[in-house]
């Protein structure tokens, strides 16, 4: 009980030490370890996340934000944080590679090696600046001394764990895979605002960000994947990725390599937005941001957010969009409807739309069939080209084939004319329908 009194009663001057101590070891660790990227383990990684997480912690909780002594150490505590959290995120990628089934592995692995690096540089850059200040501040002396390279072993080793749990289909998951397709294709398209074609440069790089991207926008996306994945591994497979359904497995390589490309470029941007760009109007924080700007270079930092991050997410969600329409053709049951053409203007631009928007909702093929000519039911334009046949052929009554969850819905839309009066007015929508207002 004493020992726990006196742990509450120590003050700040205290505390701080007590908190920079493992922070301290870790950053002298990077310092005098000359083995460059192998010396970056998830288990390093881990130790600076949560020792500089703690005391960023303690020195906001005590006005370091509003101190001209104490800011810069809160800063670089700040740094330490993010970038680590980043390092941890494209570590797991580089170890998991190579059961990612995915396209471009080998470029990928390329662009990811140079950005881990830039972020490990940046840390052994920021490691003698930090223990500098701690030391101005009185918050450690000499008798610390840096972690021993036991402390951060590897996680991945040559060996594997015998395989003997089947990863066999889970009960009714059809509906999951179909729901799951679905979510992902659905993302893909929303994160098509952020276009990519080719490698910005500096200037290109400034105008994109925090204007076009950034990082509330990014962490938007990264919750949306990360429940996606989480769903997927509820209700679809547990299994790893060696054996199983190659299709689902590919499927899951593309929404978790997505997930954690999502997670660096969220560190970045929140590094960049909040540390690095000039935002506070008093002489110390301009000073701050121009020592951080020294020690981890913002354009490098663009680039690799951007021209690695962005450029590949883009790039993943367009491939992984082609498996999961795939994966929809295996799994969605199909079937069959007679439903009659919208009455006296037939399959002009409102029927046309609506039924295309049905499609487009469940990601299934949908075709509409008039006298064995087909056409795609997602297309606004070849429904109208089918249109103009069946006016032509004075056809009462069309065929649509495919998707029986988009068809049932044409059936309901069929049963209302399509959303018009006949004189090609808007009318109310069924309930089961409110997704098309």
């Amino acid at each position: 009980m004493d020992s726990t009194n006196e742990a509450c009663d120590l003050g700040f001057a205290e505390r701080v030490k007590f908190y920079s101590r493992p922070y301290i070891r870790c950053l002298l660790y990077i310092g005098d370890t000359d083995s460059g990227n192998n010396l970056f383990t998830k288990s390093l990684y881990s130790k600076l996340i949560t020792s500089s997480h703690l005391l960023e912690d303690l020195l906001d909780f005590h006005g370091a934000k509003n101190n001209s002594n104490w800011y810069f150490y809160r800063e670089l505590a700040a740094a330490v944080r993010h970038l680590s959290l980043a390092g941890y995120s494209q570590k797991h990628i580089l170890n998991r590679l190579v059961f990612y089934d995915i396209d471009r592995k080998e470029d990928f692995r390329k662009h990811g090696e140079i950005v881990a690096d830039f972020i490990n540089r940046s840390l052994i850059n920021l490691a003698p600046v930090i223990t500098q200040e701690a030391a101005r501040l009185g918050a450690f002396n000499n008798t610390i001394s840096a972690y021993p390279a036991f402390q951060f072993p590897d996680v991945v080793t040559g060996e594997k764990l015998e395989y003997d749990i089947d990863d066999e289909d889970k009960d009714q998951q059809q509906d999951h895979i179909v729901r799951i397709s679905n979510e992902f294709i659905s993302i893909a398209d929303d994160f098509d605002t952020y276009e990519f074609y080719e490698a910005y440069d500096l200037e290109g790089l400034k105008d994109l960000v925090p204007e076009k991207v950034n990082e509330v926008s990014i962490r938007r996306f990264e919750m949306l994947v990360h429940n996606l994945q989480s769903s997927f591994d509820t209700y679809v497979i547990h299994g790893g990725f060696q054996f199983g359904n190659r299709r689902l497995k590919q499927f899951r390589s593309y929404f978790s390599v997505i997930f954690h490309l999502l997670q660096i470029m969220g560190r970045l941007l929140h590094f960049y937005e909040r540390h690095l760009i000039e935002v506070g109007y008093k002489s110390i924080y301009k000073e701050v941001r121009e020592k951080l700007s020294t020690l981890v270079a913002p354009d490098r930092l663009l680039d690799c957010t951007i021209n690695y991050g962005l450029h590949f997410v883009n790039h993943y969600f367009m491939t992984g969009r082609i498996v999961s329409f795939e994966i929809l053709k295996e799994n969605v049951e199909k079937g069959m409807i007679h439903v009659p053409i919208p009455r006296d203007l037939g399959f002009h631009c409102r029927p046309s739309l609506l039924v295309a928007k049905v499609v487009q909702k469940y990601g299934g093929q949908v075709e509409l069939v008039v006298n064995g000519d087909r056409f795609d039911a997602g297309s606004v334009l070849d429904i109208q080209w089918a249109g103009g046949k069946i006016q032509k052929e004075k056809i009462n009554e069309v065929v649509f084939e495919g998707d029986v969850r988009a068809l049932r819905d044409i059936e309901i839309l069929a049963g209302v004319n399509y959303g018009e009066d006949r004189m090609g007015k808007g009318i109310s929508l069924p309930k089961d329908l409110h997704y098309l207002k």
